[in-house]
């Protein structure tokens, strides 16, 4: 993704009607009489209230009601939503104009003060949200205090100048605030709706100002919605009812797709991969996606509290065997942590790249030895991960490359997500599995993650030199300079190593013929229904 803003002079982008991002149909296509989609979800959503999303299968419905100041199209470059333009002279402080037809659902207007509303709930800690961090992160002002209870939620450096302007003022300059706008924390809630009732998320009740509206659900078998009228863009909008079916077994999903049940799936199972390919060539889709599977270390307490244990393990875990043999669809080896797709990102080659596998190994076995380990003591520790198909295939490869070429002796344990999250949070773990999906486009939603007080830093990394630099990162005024203090965290993680990457996700998904318009090379997988139709078939 490009950023849509200068980052050395005053940043300006005025939207046309070109630049609305909807359905657009190519002249002379004919389109199916029923435009009805059914999208599969992974799991139930746990909300949909924007401030209470915790995770994908909710955000994909929410994309849906609801509209930030700024969208996505189908490369991942931001474009207006319910912001037509925005400008910032120094970085710090940013002036959005609302567009004067933005409508919420019962035809009353979008205006500038539901958004000042909407974010100031997000970091009152009276409302509980799990991405309050994020306006943190954004670096909006007194966000961290606020959400720390230091401050009052009337505080946040956000205002409404009237009606069609919003004011941001941030702690310090971000260049790349406008692409955070995108996140779907910063849509915005209607206040009287949010107020009339704990209930406001109901279909009949709730009132977005997005695409569509929420005509019915049924837990934990459908959610159904259908156009909004009052939808600024409406008349471009070509679906007429978009079904969401919660599904969190992969191969249960396929099998409805394949049944002709589903129209996009989100996923597939990998043992199927070659199989699809064959039968259904034309409708199996692996564009990269911006996220990193990785293993995270506890850097505070075992024996993974040694830099040269938490090194060779890295070392010996074989990324090219991993992706082309025990994956398999396309993966490609995680030599940073950063994806290789991230904007603004050009790695220097990492070191472990440019050996081979088997240097690598001879190397790790020095470290380790040098750490006290070898045939008369074993290193012996626990992988953790949250109970999965994909993710015991992948602990069993690389505990079995760790027991070959450093005679570690690796326990195995699963364990289901809610407590997987507390060994997590706690940190009782030795070696633990995770992955990070950017929740921008730009290295800082990767590489932030492991500085000393993010509450994401699972393997509890903390490294001034580290913080220093990211913290520098975020400051300067081009992106070649961005660039160079990212290469140099990276350098850092590899040498320190508190994660070990593994390998960078693809976007693994059904998508059936007759269905056009979906943005299958969005880096974020931000899709909205919106910009979807049915051709006939």
């Amino acid at each position: 993704m490009k950023h849509s803003v200068s980052v050395t002079c005053c940043a300006l982008l005025v939207s046309s009607i070109s630049l609305s991002y909807a359905a657009e149909v190519p002249s002379g296509t004919v389109l199916a009489e029923k435009q009805e989609l059914v999208r599969h979800i992974k799991d139930e959503p746990a909300s949909l209230d924007p401030a209470k999303a915790v995770g994908l299968p909710e955000i994909q419905v929410i994309r849906d009601l609801f509209e930030g100041l700024v969208n996505q199209n189908e490369k991942g470059e931001i474009v207006p939503g319910v912001a037509t333009q925005w400008k910032s002279n120094d970085n710090r402080i940013w002036t959005f104009t609302l567009r004067d037809n933005a409508k919420w659902a019962d035809g009353t207007p979008v205006t500038a003060q539901d958004f000042v509303y909407s974010w100031q709930r997000l970091v009152d800690p009276k409302t509980l949200s799990p991405f309050a961090w994020f306006a943190a992160l954004a670096g909006i002002n007194n966000a961290q205090a606020i959400i720390d209870g230091k401050a009052a939620p009337d505080q946040l450096g956000v205002t409404a100048v009237d009606a069609h302007t919003l004011k941001i003022q941030l702690d310090k300059p971000l260049p790349w605030f406008v692409n955070l706008t995108a996140n779907f924390a910063f849509f915005p809630v209607q206040k009287a709706n949010v107020e009339s009732s704990k209930e406001w998320t109901k279909p009949g009740k709730l009132i977005g100002n997005g695409a569509y509206v929420l005509k019915e659900r049924v837990v934990n078998e459908k959610l159904v919605v259908v156009p909004n009228t009052h939808y600024w863009d409406n008349a471009k909008t070509v679906l007429q009812k978009v079904t969401f079916l919660p599904i969190n077994q992969e191969s249960a999903a396929t099998k409805r797709y394949l049944a002709g049940d589903i129209d996009i799936t989100e996923s597939f199972p990998k043992n199927m991969y070659q199989k699809l390919l064959k039968d259904i060539p034309g409708q199996v889709y692996t564009p990269p996606q911006l996220g990193t599977y990785y293993y995270a270390f506890n850097t505070q307490k075992g024996p993974t509290a040694d830099q040269r244990v938490r090194l060779a393990l890295s070392m010996t875990i074989d990324r090219r065997l991993m992706t082309e043999k025990v994956l398999g669809t396309g993966e490609k080896p995680a030599w940073h942590f950063t994806p290789d797709v991230t904007a603004g990102f050009t790695p220097e080659p990492s070191p472990f790249e440019q050996m081979s596998q088997e240097e690598l190994n001879a190397q790790a076995k020095t470290l380790l030895s040098a750490a006290g380990y070898g045939p008369q003591k074993p290193l012996k520790l626990t992988l953790l991960y949250n109970t999965s198909e994909n993710h015991q295939k992948i602990a069993i490869a690389v505990a079995s490359m760790w027991k070959k070429n450093l005679g570690v002796d690796v326990k195995l344990q699963n364990q289901e997500w809610k407590t997987y999250i507390d060994s997590r949070n706690t940190g009782n773990f030795d070696v633990i599995r995770a992955s990070w999906v950017g929740d921008y486009n730009e290295p800082s939603t990767f590489l932030t993650l492991l500085t000393s007080t993010h509450s994401g830093n699972i393997s509890r990394f903390n490294n001034p030199a580290y913080d220093k630099v990211l913290a520098q990162a975020s400051t300067e005024n081009t992106v070649k300079a961005r660039n160079a203090d990212y290469n140099t965290a990276e350098k850092i993680l590899m040498e320190q190593a508190p994660i070990a990457p593994i390998y960078q996700y693809t976007n693994g998904r059904l998508i059936k013929p007759w269905l056009k318009g979906y943005p299958i090379n969005n880096p974020e997988d931000v899709a909205y229904s919106r910009t979807m139709y049915i051709v006939k078939h």
